[in-house]
């Protein structure tokens, strides 16, 4: 895979672009939402938001990719969060697709449509031969997503931070 530093195409609603610091305040948002992120953890403080957008930028120049921002075409509206990503599971990296949409907007297909483009993002841009989404058994409804997008479940396993995990996965 070769860096190309651009976001997916735009969907039928949804455009998507680097993080930025200017991003702060949304993403704090986003990742502070008990909502949210309630199959994390816990939800995230400002400074962790940061260091999100941080480490997004990081993979941007190093992968090329990374979690893109992603925004309602039809307002600008910022929507959440979704996009690619190295992760470590069971001892190997695999490139995988994540996604975050605000509370408010979740439920109307936003996660599956742009899962879906960061999924062929990764097939027609990045040369990926194979994606990975990592979710919390509990999770159903990112589970949906990841199968919508053609990622069956493939096994169950621990993270590295100890969490029981799903892994759905496919061939590009």
């Amino acid at each position: 895979m070769s860096p190309s530093r651009r976001a997916p195409e735009p969907t039928a609603r949804l455009a998507f672009r680097e993080m930025t610091p200017d991003d702060l305040d949304e993403m704090a948002a986003l990742l502070g939402d008990p909502d949210v992120m309630r199959h994390y953890p816990r939800p995230q403080d400002r400074d962790e938001a940061r260091a999100w957008i941080d480490w997004n930028q990081r993979l941007y120049r190093r992968e090329g990719f990374g979690l893109w921002l992603v925004t309602l075409r039809a307002t600008g509206e910022f929507a959440g969060d979704c996009g690619l990503t190295p992760q470590e599971i069971d001892g190997v990296t695999e490139i995988e697709v994540g996604y975050h949409v605000r509370k408010d907007l979740q439920g109307h297909g936003y996660a599956t449509e742009a899962a879906a483009a960061c999924r062929d993002h990764a097939r027609d841009v990045l040369g990926a031969n194979r994606l990975i989404a990592i979710i919390r058994p509990d999770n159903t409804p990112s589970r949906r997503v990841a199968e919508k997008i053609g990622l069956p479940h493939e096994r169950d396993t621990v993270s590295r931070s100890g969490l029981p995990v799903s892994v759905h996965a496919a061939a590009l």
